[in-house]
């Protein structure tokens, strides 16, 4: 599928939504998406319930995209975060979420430990040691039909213009895509793509609630951008759900009140395909 994400970037943008597990991106595809995005926020906060601050690993990551990998055809865009360390750190990532199934590896020049994009008080690694590094991952990886998405952090560190002049560097150190990180106005957004978008795809990440202006897919292609993620709304949407649920079991001792807003046993079983599953089993019988 990794060619697949590659031509379809080629000719035209796609909307990927956030994903963190096999179920959520079971989901996902079924609603019909060209592209997920598994987020390392998104992993931190549903497998550690803890916040987007460099605690997730490297193995912790490389489990959840492979245990999704294995139950959906859709591509999957990962967060690789710094590469977990230096270049060599990065160049293991690399060939570990090939090996997974990515079909994209992102990677951004944070120091480590990183933290969320859209939180404050980051800071960057030199430039020329993140070119380093995507020189590493390009070297690293198996197909050139495996891309490597560059981020950077810098406009909350050094500014706009730095930023850019970072991505132009990433670019020419390798990479395929680039993700100019917690751009804060719709003017600072068409400069990026006004300086990047006829020659490379670019990245839109729309956090609700974070730095960057929400829009839609389809106004954010408009612009230029070729891939728009929206990579923590899903575990929001969940989070939100579940202090309902959880509320209402607590205070009606029932889930009756929730009944319409629930999938009842074979609704859910029809979702994750309990029946075909079983049917497959009978094959194997006696």
């Amino acid at each position: 599928m990794t060619q697949d994400l590659k031509t379809r970037l080629s000719t035209g943008a796609v909307l990927a939504p956030g994903v963190y597990d096999p179920l959520s991106a079971l989901i996902a595809e079924q609603a019909g998406f060209d592209a997920l995005y598994l987020s390392g926020a998104s992993i931190a906060y549903t497998r550690l319930g803890r916040s987007d601050i460099g605690l997730t690993t490297y193995s912790e990551v490389e489990d959840s995209l492979a245990r999704i990998t294995e139950r959906v055809a859709t591509p999957v865009i990962v967060d690789a975060d710094t590469g977990f360390g230096n270049a060599l750190n990065t160049q293991r990532t690399v060939r570990g979420f090939e090996r997974a199934g990515a079909a994209m590896i992102q990677l951004e020049d944070q120091t480590f430990p990183k933290r969320c994009g859209h939180l404050d008080g980051k800071t960057v690694v030199p430039a020329a040691e993140m070119s380093g590094k995507l020189r590493a991952a390009v070297d690293a990886r198996v197909s050139s039909s495996t891309l490597i998405l560059a981020r950077t952090d810098a406009v909350a560190v050094e500014g706009l213009e730095a930023a850019l002049d970072r991505a132009e560097a990433y670019l020419e150190a390798g990479a395929d895509a680039l993700f100019i990180e917690a751009l804060r106005t719709p003017e600072q957004m068409q400069v990026a793509c006004a300086r990047f978008a006829a020659r490379v795809p670019l990245l839109a990440n729309m956090v609700e609630g974070g730095k960057t202006p929400v829009q839609s897919a389809d106004a954010l292609t408009a612009l230029g951008f070729r891939i728009v993620i929206f990579p923590g709304g899903t575990a929001r949407a969940v989070a939100h759900t579940l202090q309902g649920y959880y509320g209402s079991l607590r205070e009606h001792g029932t889930t009756a009140p929730w009944k319409d807003r629930m999938l009842d046993f074979d609704g859910l079983n029809d979702v994750i395909g309990t029946p075909a599953l079983l049917e497959l089993g009978r094959r194997y019988e006696g």
